[in-house]
């Protein structure tokens, strides 16, 4: 791989550190579940699209290549962040520190459900970037909300479909597993909706900034 002589805009950039910022905070907020409707939902729930929505500009300003390097170079920093964390649960706490078990409730994760997350993750996010691009290529450029939606609903249910049985199967009962995926799914959808309007400004003004 050449690296040298090669030039990086500053708001590919900026879209890449977000986007990693995202999957580890989500990987973090994972921890934290609560009632939604008399059901039960992971916190992640809450930052994670964003990472979709990342997903989404960067494949439609600077195209499929670019995204699927961002999607990688997600994926390894997350791996490092929960490897980094694994290690440091395992190291045996001072004798004056008291928050062992805090600590160990959130990097603690089982390689079962951290595996899980992460192949989910790979699937979804590569999916969601393809679908865009060759939306794109059909639609000749247009349609950018139609994109983004369609290919968030097929990214983010093939997360979940591959996430919740891999994480939980055998934990939780399927009746309930298939209605945690589908309402999760469904968030998030909706997520994007809402912020659809801003999500078409940043590519219009990106798109301009970078010709």
């Amino acid at each position: 791989m050449k690296f040298k002589n090669q030039q990086v805009s500053v708001l590919y950039l900026f879209f890449s550190i977000l986007f990693v910022v995202c999957l580890i905070a989500a990987n973090l907020f994972e921890t934290k579940q609560f009632a939604f409707f008399g059901f039960s939902q992971t916190a992640g729930v809450i930052i994670f699209p964003i990472s979709y929505i990342i997903n989404d500009v960067v494949c439609e300003v600077w195209g499929f290549r670019k995204t699927r390097q961002l999607i990688w170079m997600g994926f390894l920093m997350n791996f490092f962040f929960v490897g980094a964390g694994a290690i440091c649960d395992i190291l045996p706490p001072a004798p004056y520190y008291t928050n062992q078990e805090g600590f160990h409730s959130i990097f603690g994760l089982t390689p079962r459900i951290t595996g899980a997350s992460f192949v989910a993750f790979l699937a979804g996010s590569l999916l969601n970037a393809y679908t865009m691009e060759k939306m794109k290529i059909v639609q000749k450029g247009k349609h950018f909300s139609v994109r983004a939606i369609l290919s968030t609903i097929y990214g983010e249910t093939t997360d979940s479909i591959i996430f919740f049985p891999l994480a939980f199967g055998g934990i939780i009962p399927w009746k309930d597993m298939l209605w945690l995926a589908l309402i999760q799914v469904g968030l998030k959808t909706i997520y994007e909706i809402i912020i659809l309007p801003i999500t078409v400004q940043v590519v219009k003004v990106v798109k301009k900034i970078e010709n």
